[in-house]
């Protein structure tokens, strides 16, 4: 399979300017004499409109006692079905396919002004406003095939007391026909979670079209010896809308990929929106520290895409990880033909933007092609406008690694980030990797800076690992100009660096700094703080603030 790298013409020097949103732009920028190709990732073609539409047919309402299935049932497009706050309804329940295409709302019995208003996100104090759909055995909800148009608001999601589910939510799973698969369906201000004491393995298997979790809180996903996630869509060819909500789980807080090959032939899971949301693991999870609850439960990493296209992660915050099960990388960026039978599997055009990525034990781990069964090459990544914060092997286990490149990437754009790391700024091993971009970041060097297995610190890996790379106007801290490309700087500490207040976790550049506006787009070094803060949209949680407690 040929690369998307492809060398156009010596030359001296040129200069470009990163645009991500212009797709198939050609970048031009004179290293070790060559300039290059490099295509940017596709942003995702489709987004959801998950604006509320009023019912316009009857109301369905469900008492304590009565039959929430019996009302789904009968239930039509248009309709409403209320169910009684704080009471419990026992499942399983299934969604039923209707003919039609208005939607099914199903919601609290409680006034609207009992939740936070929409686009904000709900937390478990507002449980007593919200019914309670429970089962201790199956799913607690199952959409039939091809059901479709149902919307949920302010209903709690949860096993019976003292017993373990696989799946809460189970939409789609192993059906071979996209016909078949569940669509539009949204749950909006809802609170899934986990047994506190037995965990459950997954909050929303999310495998269908036209599906989202907006403004959700999801919590106690977790387990021993098996990988629990908030989230996990795997047989869903998407679009999917993951926006501002809390996703606490040990094994991957949010995936698409993975556990299993997709049933449905060259399946991609594509067009993901994941916005605005805060993932979590409670230190109560890990041994050793100080609030340990006393069960080791399966810790792996906090976000990773194993087969996915066209993915935007932007404003959100990730954070806790630790070496466990995993060594210790919170994002995985790894294609995975899992089972052997998707040789199709990739992962590609992924936009990582404005995100806070802290309290880990490595930062980025991006893998070119799967190393146990045949895959595509991951290609297109663009990883820009990130802070990176105590990405730190001491504290957290790992290597304290901020960037991993493995078996050789395609197109691989690290632009504009701030890391605070206490391991290598990347390591390379396998293949090659073609058009990688490091520039306009800010990093301490530590021991290694840029290496490679079997190669030395700079210049030797990029020769045999990064060949053509574009590495110009990084801030490598403690680093040595002799061992890099010329254009970039080498303060001999971070505090040289001038940070607005470092010790506050305050990273702007303060106006004495000589990075100040040296990028080669005229921006500071680092990451742009103001939009990262606008993309994040902190309240009166300080942005940089270290973060220990359970939101």
């Amino acid at each position: 399979m040929k690369s998307r790298y492809e060398i156009l013409r010596i030359t001296r020097r040129v200069w470009i300017s990163l645009v991500p949103e212009v797709l198939g732009l050609t970048l031009f920028l004179g290293v070790f004499s060559l300039s290059f190709a490099v295509n940017l990732p596709e942003l995702p073609r489709s987004y959801l409109d998950t604006t509320y539409v009023r019912p316009s047919g009857r109301t369905i309402a469900v008492q304590a006692g009565g039959d929430f299935q019996a009302a789904l049932n009968r239930a039509r497009p248009g309709d409403e079905i209320t169910l009684e706050a704080g009471v419990t309804f026992v499942g399983p329940f299934t969604l039923p396919s209707k003919a039609g295409s208005g939607w099914i709302t199903i919601r609290t019995s409680a006034p609207e002004s009992s939740l936070p208003p929409p686009g904000t996100r709900v937390h478990p104090s507002f449980a007593d406003s919200m019914p309670k759909l429970a089962a201790a055995s199956g799913s607690v909800i199952t959409a039939a095939p091809g059901a479709h148009h149902y919307r949920f608001i302010g209903i709690e999601i949860r096993p019976m007391p003292g017993f373990f589910l696989n799946n809460l939510v189970t939409l789609g799973f192993a059906d071979s026909s996209e016909g078949r698969l569940p669509s539009h369906i949204v749950f909006d201000r809802c609170y899934l979670h986990g047994d506190p004491i037995k965990g459950s393995r997954r909050g929303i298997a999310l495998n269908g079209k036209s599906l989202a979790v907006i403004d959700s809180y999801l919590s106690d996903f977790k387990e021993v010896g098996a990988e629990a996630q908030a989230i996990l869509g795997w047989n869903g060819p998407g679009p999917f809308k993951i926006v501002n909500n809390y996703l606490e789980a040990a094994g991957e807080n949010l995936r698409f990929g993975g556990g299993a090959d997709p049933a449905i032939v060259v399946l991609v899971p594509s067009d993901i929106e994941s916005r605005g949301n805060h993932l979590y693991k409670p230190l109560s999870w890990r041994k050793g520290h100080p609030s340990f609850a006393g069960t080791p439960w399966t810790v792996k990493n906090i976000f990773e895409l194993k087969n996915a296209r066209r993915v935007l992660v932007e404003g959100n915050v990730l954070e806790h990880n630790w070496e466990h099960e995993q060594n210790g990388f919170a994002i995985l960026f790894t294609v995975r033909n899992q089972n052997g039978g998707a040789p199709w599997a990739v992962v590609e055009d992924v936009t990582f933007r404005r995100n806070i990525v802290r309290h880990s034990g490595s930062g980025v781990n991006i893998l070119g092609r799967d190393d146990n069964f045949p895959s595509q090459q991951t290609k297109r990544i663009l990883i820009q406008d990130n802070l990176f914060e105590d990405i730190s092997s001491a504290k957290w286990g790992g290597s304290g690694i901020l960037f991993q490149l493995l078996e050789g990437t395609s197109d691989v754009i690290i632009d504009h980030n701030t890391g605070l790391q206490d391991g290598h700024v990347i390591l390379a091993d396998g293949k090659s990797h073609t058009g990688f971009v490091f520039r306009n970041n800010i990093v301490p060097h530590a021991q290694y800076g840029i290496t490679g297995t079997g190669t030395g610190t700079g210049i030797p890996t990029l020769s045999r690992y990064f060949p053509g790379a574009i590495i110009q106007k990084n801030v490598f801290a403690g680093g040595e100009h002799a061992q890099y490309p010329k254009g970039n700087f080498f303060p001999a500490s971070l505090e040289r660096v001038k940070f607005v207040n470092r010790a506050t976790g305050d990273y702007r550049l303060a106006y004495t700094s000589q990075a100040k506006k040296a990028g080669t787009d005229g921006k500071d070094l680092g990451a742009d703080f103001a939009g990262l803060a606008e993309a994040i949209k902190a309240r009166s949680q300080r942005l940089t603030q270290h973060s220990s407690y359970r939101p």
